[in-house]
């Protein structure tokens, strides 16, 4: 189903057009006026079904949803704070194309995490790139400032908790039980009672040192989660033997493969699961007194030296060396503004990066901290 489009065209005599009584010259006025919207709606038309005998609510507009990230991202806002503040502000909303004052939220916060997901980092890119031509227009930022850029990397922090054996085992456990009874799937036990026990014991024995009795609980509550899974194991397969219309390997598989993978996993081991909702996160050691290690993904940003406009965002999966990820940094920086990038400031982690010794880049001078 096509995404919905704003309809300004209907008068209202009880209400006046946003357009006549708000102040032209006020930046999100501008801003929204400098925009292509209708390339951008085109651009991301393909995110959403021609077919209109599709059920369901008809999606709302493309034009709302991207006004709404960028607002977002402007003031730094959570998804609840900026639906909760489009409502409260005139200006928002006129940004987001509607001419009329609107007195109800205009989507549910969760829409946008799946926004987000469905956009994928080539039409992020889209949505930078824009950002970038706005400032050019608006000549907050010149041609000549794009060729100057600071690259560095940092981590993104994810909103896990703090990973330890004794809550992860648990939650595994946990996610099993529930699945298990909703596709109807009578376990042997379920140990709820006995696991919430030991997590209390194991909290107690941590915080009064107590060593050897906490490594004694948490490796019980190991060989539960180890029961468990052995446990639906054998009853999906038993039920599949009986030939049960719903295919159960399938529902099960992402669970269980990382319960089995949580149990396998030593202290020492590269690559840990360190979250069954995240299970992209890394240990990511940051080497500052105040917080040794982050929980995330490490992410490379290039900004111009001028003014530190953000002209290119990279996720980067796993943990590489900041050297290696200075090519592709600069790569995606020139394709983002389309202009070649001729100084690249960078601190002395990315020394041995080889930029300057690539014949496809000698355009490019870097200049390392210290130098």
């Amino acid at each position: 189903m096509k995404a919905s489009q704003i309809d300004n065209r209907q008068e209202d005599i009880f209400r006046g057009r946003l357009s006549n009584e708000l102040n032209p010259k006020h930046e999100m006025m501008i801003l929204s006026r400098m925009i292509p919207w209708s390339d951008l709606e085109v651009e991301f038309s393909d995110l959403y079904q021609s077919n209109s005998s599709v059920g369901g609510q008809p999606p709302k507009p493309i034009r709302l949803m991207i006004g709404i990230l960028l607002l977002q991202h402007l003031h730094n806002l959570s998804d609840e704070q900026v639906v909760r503040g489009w409502v409260e502000n005139p200006y928002w909303q006129f940004f987001c194309g509607y001419d009329f004052l609107q007195w109800s939220f205009p989507i549910n916060p969760s829409s946008l995490t799946r926004f987000r997901n469905r956009l994928g980092p080539d039409r992020m890119e889209k949505i930078l790139s824009l950002t970038v031509s706005v400032a050019v227009k608006s000549e907050a930022v010149k041609v000549k400032d794009l060729k100057k850029a600071i690259v560095d990397t940092t981590v993104m922090p994810k909103n896990i908790e703090f990973p330890t054996d004794s809550k992860l085992y648990n939650k595994a456990r946990e996610r099993l039980v529930k699945l298990a009874a909703k596709h109807g799937i009578n376990l042997r036990q379920n140990y709820n009672l006995i696991s919430k026990t030991l997590l209390r014991k194991i909290s107690g024995y941590l915080h009064a040192k107590q060593m050897k009795r906490a490594r004694k609980a948490i490796k019980h509550l190991r060989t539960i989660v180890g029961r468990v899974v052995r446990d639906v194991e054998r009853k999906i397969n038993s039920s599949q033997k009986v030939g049960s219309s719903v295919n159960l390997s399938e529902i099960f598989e992402p669970i269980l493969t990382q319960s089995k993978r949580l149990l396998a996993q030593e202290r020492k081991d590269k690559n840990k699961l360190y979250s069954l909702h995240e299970p992209d996160v890394h240990c990511i050691s940051k080497g500052k007194a105040h917080k040794r290690y982050e929980f995330g993904c490490k992410v490379s940003v290039a900004t111009t030296h001028k003014q530190g406009l953000v002209i290119s965002s990279q996720a980067l999966p796993g943990n590489p060396y900041d050297g290696h990820t200075l090519k592709p940094a600069l790569e995606s920086a020139e394709k983002i503004t389309g202009v070649e990038i001729e100084s690249a400031f960078v601190d002395k982690g990315y020394k041995g990066h080889g930029v300057e010794s690539d014949p496809l880049r000698n355009h490019t001078k870097i200049f390392i901290s210290g130098q």
